[in-house]
């Protein structure tokens, strides 16, 4: 669990699960990229590390994230891990979404994966090593009501993460994805408490997640204790689909 010399690239890393991502590497001695559209959130995290890298970037933007992937090898010749956790939310019954709200998420959520990795890869794919670590949800495991596009999004990551760990494996690259259930970010903090019970309910451990709990499962699944692991889906909801 030493990620001294590593560089750990991570979108929607400037809050919530992708802030508590990058701290926890940064304490274990890695070098962080932050990939944000809060500049201000992302610069303040970077100073707060001492180190590493914040880059506004909006993960839709294909020319735009290759320009950046770039300028981080440019800088310091190699990523070692990307953990595509940038992701939004736009709820809606099937009767009442509109195509707009429909492709906007599968913009970020789907399409923001596949421009990431499919651009970072190449320099894994030079030195014949590299992690990537997608973010799913439980949603994209049993479906959530008003989510369609959401919950469209996060089982397609599922897909791709068994798909090109099948294609990298030999190359000496891991894919896994990570499906988060009820966590106490700032977002979902700021829900009706009715809603916040709600979800605890439906919890066996009997308390939402916090963002530590999923960071903890990235760095495990990022370090070599995880080395034969790839192609899994590793849920960290407390029990929800157990």
């Amino acid at each position: 669990m030493n990620f001294k010399n590593q560089v750990i690239l991570i979108t929607g890393g400037a809050a919530g699960i992708g802030k508590s991502t990058a701290q926890a590497f940064n304490k274990l001695g890695g070098t962080v990229v932050i990939w944000d559209l809060n500049e201000e959130a992302g610069n303040a995290l970077v100073k707060e590390f001492g180190n590493g890298l914040f880059q506004k970037v909006d993960v839709t933007n294909y020319e735009e994230v290759g320009e950046s992937i770039q300028k981080i090898i440019e800088a310091y010749g190699k990523i070692d891990v990307l953990i595509n956790n940038a992701g939004i939310t736009m709820d809606k019954t099937l009767k009442n979404m509109d195509p707009a709200t429909w492709q906007k998420v599968i913009d970020v959520n789907l399409t923001g994966v596949f421009n990431c990795t499919q651009q970072v890869v190449p320099f894994m794919l030079e030195v014949q090593k590299g992690v990537i670590l997608n973010a799913s949800s439980v949603v994209g495991l049993y479906g959530n009501f008003g989510q369609t596009n959401y919950v469209a999004t996060k089982a397609g990551v599922i897909g791709m993460t068994k798909t090109w760990a099948r294609e990298l494996g030999r190359k000496g690259i891991r894919v896994n994805a990570v499906a988060p259930g009820f966590i106490a970010t700032e977002m979902v903090q700021l829900m009706p408490e009715k809603i916040i019970e709600q979800m605890v309910s439906k919890t066996p451990l009997a308390r939402m997640g916090k963002p530590e709990d999923i960071a903890n499962a990235y760095t495990f699944l990022a370090s070599e204790n995880a080395s034969f692991i790839t192609g899994t889906v590793l849920s960290v909801d407390g029990g929800v689909i157990s």
